[in-house]
């Protein structure tokens, strides 16, 4: 569910694990669909460039993604739109969910239903977006390709704002407008990342206890399972004995 670094234990990403394959595939495949609304030129559509090189990062077949933008090429048009919510979920930490949806009645009754059901509160456009930075998030798992002193000069000589550097993860953080020509000349040098986007870095964290972060794991769970949520984003750290338990 969550991971130990300080960047990926606040997101909970849909069909992070192997058995969820499919649901990463839709979810990569809608953003895909809307990203190339306004061009399939990647060159000249920065969120297109985006999605594309997410696709590549998950291994998406090229004939997935070329249906995709021959449909878009044909000028047929979904009806998805973004939504962003915000509130507060298990243990009073600040909660973000994106998504992507053709019935915003449905998406909302269900992310609200989800809120309720843990003890937490959707609040107004605003409410907690505050308390977050909203970055580009590159991570690379470390290997003996990697020089660290090498990949730090590189990145920040490239546009990035903060490397940090875990047990077997090298992430690294951009402005958004930055996010990808820096992602661009680090995957010439380094390949292919592990996982590339623009995500939601919480200011400060809060230390949940074995009981809420069980509650926490939960939540994320059955907004795991509503269709249209893409993304979930908080500044939270799970209790490592409550992770090895729901798992």
């Amino acid at each position: 569910m969550a991971g130990h670094s300080k960047f990926k234990n606040i997101m909970h990403r849909k069909g992070a694990q192997d058995a969820r394959r499919a649901k990463k595939f839709a979810r990569l495949i809608k953003e895909l669909q809307v990203a190339a609304r306004s061009s399939t030129d990647p060159e000249s559509n920065p969120r297109l460039r985006t999605a594309l090189s997410a696709c590549k990062s998950a291994n998406m077949p090229k004939d997935n993604i070329q249906r995709v933008l021959n449909k878009a090429n044909s000028g047929e048009q979904d009806n998805l739109e973004d939504i962003r919510y915000e509130g507060y979920g298990p243990g009073g930490v600040a909660i973000i969910v994106e998504a992507l949806t053709d019935n915003r009645n449905r998406t909302a009754s269900e992310v609200r239903s989800s809120f309720t059901k843990y003890n937490g509160n959707l609040g107004e456009s605003g409410s907690v977006s505050y308390l977050f930075k909203n970055l580009g998030l590159i991570i690379y798992e470390k290997n003996e390709k990697f020089d660290v002193e090498e990949v730090l000069d590189f990145a920040i000589e490239n546009g990035a704002i903060d490397v940090d550097f875990e047990e077997n993860k090298i992430e690294i953080l951009s402005s958004v407008p930055d996010f990808n020509d820096l992602r661009d000349k680090l995957e010439v040098k380094y390949g292919l990342p592990e996982q590339s986007e623009i995500s939601w870095i919480p200011e400060n964290y809060i230390n949940l206890d074995e009981e809420k972060s069980l509650s926490m794991l939960k939540f994320l769970e059955a907004l795991d399972n509503c269709e249209d949520v893409q993304n979930v984003f908080g500044n939270f750290n799970l209790d490592p004995k409550a992770s090895e338990k729901f798992n």
